[in-house]
C-alpha cells in the first residue's frame, strides 16, 4: 500500500499527515541501527505498522490515560498519540519500554512532532501502577501474561486493546484458564487471519 493510499484511508488533516511523515523518516532512518521493526516490512511501512496501529485508536476513550505497554519502534500506541493529539487533547499517552535505545528513539519523535507522551524507561512488571484507563500492546506477549500486565495498570473499568495474530482464539482458550475476562472480537483491518481484542472486567480465576 502507498503512502497516499493509507493516509486517504485514515483520513487526517495535513498537520497530523507532517507528523507521520517525520515518524516515518526517522523510523527508516533509525532503523539501520536499531531493530525497530523487521527490515522487510519497512517497504509497506504505512500499511503493516502505521493503519495496523491505527485501527485501535477507535475504540479507546476521549480521556484519561493510555497505556501502551512494550511500546518498541511505537506500535500501536505512539501512531495512536500522534492521530489523537488533534483529535482527542484530552488523551495522556504513557509508554512502557525496557531498552533505553529504543527509549531515547520514542522521545526523539515526540519532540519532533511535538506531541506530548511520556516514557518510562522500566519492565512493565517493575513499573508502580499507572491507572489506565486504557492498556495497549502489539506483539508483545501471550494473552495470559498481558492479562496480568493489564490488570496491574487498569483502573476498574478499564480496557485492554490488543493487536493479535492468527492464533488469537487459541490465546483466549488458555487465558481463561486462570483469567475471567471479558473480550469482544474484532477482524483486523490489515491483516485478515488477526484480530483486535477489546478485553475487560479482568480478574484472577
Amino acid at each position: 500500500m502507498t503512502r497516499e493510499a493509507a493516509l486517504a484511508q485514515l483520513d487526517v488533516s495535513r498537520e497530523t499527515t507532517a507528523k507521520l511523515d517525520i515518524y516515518a523518516t526517522l523510523l527508516s532512518k533509525w532503523n539501520k541501527a536499531i531493530n525497530l521493526v523487521a527490515p522487510n516490512t519497512l517497504p509497506d511501512l504505512w500499511r503493516r505498522h502505521f493503519l495496523d496501529s491505527a485501527q485501535v485508536l477507535a475504540y479507546g476513550p476521549d480521556k484519561g490515560i493510555w497505556l501502551d505497554i512494550g511500546t518498541g519502534g511505537g506500535f500501536p500506541g505512539l501512531i495512536c498519540a500522534l492521530l489523537a493529539h488533534e483529535k482527542r487533547p484530552q488523551l495522556n499517552f504513557e509508554f512502557i519500554e525496557s531498552d533505553q535505545r529504543k527509549c531515547t528513539f520514542l522521545a526523539t519523535v515526540i519532540r519532533e512532532t511535538g506531541i506530548n507522551g511520556t516514557i518510562h524507561a522500566e519492565r512493565v512488571e517493575l513499573l508502580p501502577p499507572v491507572g489506565a484507563s486504557v492498556v495497549s500492546a502489539r506483539a508483545l506477549a501471550p494473552l495470559t501474561i498481558l492479562l496480568e500486565y493489564a490488570e496491574r495498570h487498569l483502573t476498574p473499568g478499564g480496557t485492554g486493546l490488543f493487536l493479535k495474530g492468527a492464533k488469537h482464539d487459541q490465546e483466549i482458550a488458555t487465558a481463561l484458564e486462570t483469567w475471567s475476562f471479558d473480550v469482544q472480537k474484532h477482524t483486523s483491518e490489515t491483516d485478515p487471519c488477526g484480530a483486535l481484542l477489546t478485553v475487560g472486567n479482568i480478574a484472577r480465576v
